[in-house]
Formats: structure tokens, sequence, C-alpha cells
């Protein structure tokens, strides 16, 4: 089971969030967002354009609760303070728009997780990767790239 988490629950996190909980063998184990659980919950729910979520969404303890699997959710401005170690956390989906060179997104590694995908051009030298195109750059060395961009 991949661990992911999202950084970053805009439109882009949203819709990472939506394509994660379909894919066989992933698990989305936490949200880092500056808004407050209760708004992440209803934006999740209600999409302008793609419609009602498709399932259960509700907020307890502080926690985002999606089709009955706990969703940890935090507000930390500072990657490198999040608990990616101590969740588990494999991959990190960057969609803060923030985070696109090595030093910022770094701080995901420095974290805990092992890759980091921003979801954004990157700056500096970090591979842009866009799958069915390129994709056959990826090495198991890489720990963070970029998907292009969220219009790609």
């Amino acid at each position: 089971m991949t661990k992911v988490a999202i950084n970053g629950f805009g439109r882009i996190g949203r819709l990472s969030f939506r394509q994660l909980l379909a894919k066989e063998g992933v698990e989305v184990c936490a949200i880092n967002d500056l808004t407050n659980v209760e708004t992440l919950a209803h934006l999740l729910k209600y999409d302008s354009i793609h419609g009602r979520f498709p399932g259960d969404v509700k907020v307890e303890g502080g926690h985002l609760v999606v089709n009955g699997n706990t969703i940890h959710v935090s507000a930390e401005r500072d990657p490198a303070a999040l608990p990616w170690a101590k969740l588990g956390c494999d991959v990190v989906v960057e969609s803060t728009g923030v985070f696109r060179d090595a030093a910022g997104a770094g701080k995901h590694l420095t974290a805990g997780a092992k890759k980091v995908v921003i979801s954004a051009p990157a700056k500096g030298d970090i591979k842009t990767v866009v799958l069915g195109v390129n994709d056959d750059i990826i090495t198991p060395a890489d720990t963070i790239m970029s998907n292009a961009s969220c219009t790609t």
C-alpha cells in the first residue's frame, strides 16, 4: 500500500484526492491545508465542476473521514514540520503552488516523505514528467519531480 499525503487542498489537491481514492493500492493518509477541516470537507463534498463527491465525507475529532477511512488533517505552514514520518507517508503531492524548488519541496523529505510530486512547473534542476510522454525518464533515485503543470 502506497501512502500519499496532499499538501494544499485547493482545486488541484481535491482533484488529486478524487483520483488517488480510485486507485488500487493507494491510501491518502494526510492532508495539510491552512483552511479548517470543516471547510475542507464541504469543498470536497460539493464541487462546482465535478459535482457532489460520490461517497461519505464527514469530520470526526479534527480528522476528515471519507468512506469510513480516517485521514489526518493539519494546518502547518512549514513542510519540514509535518508528521510525514510518523504517518508513514511515502509520497507527497505538493499542490500549494508555493514549494516549487528543491529547497522548498525538499522540506517534505526532511519531514519523512520518500518522494514529492509537484503539481506545478518546478524551478531549478527538477525533472518535469508528463505521463505518457516522457515518464521513461523517471528513475528510482528521483525524490522530487514536477508533473508539469496543473493545466497539462
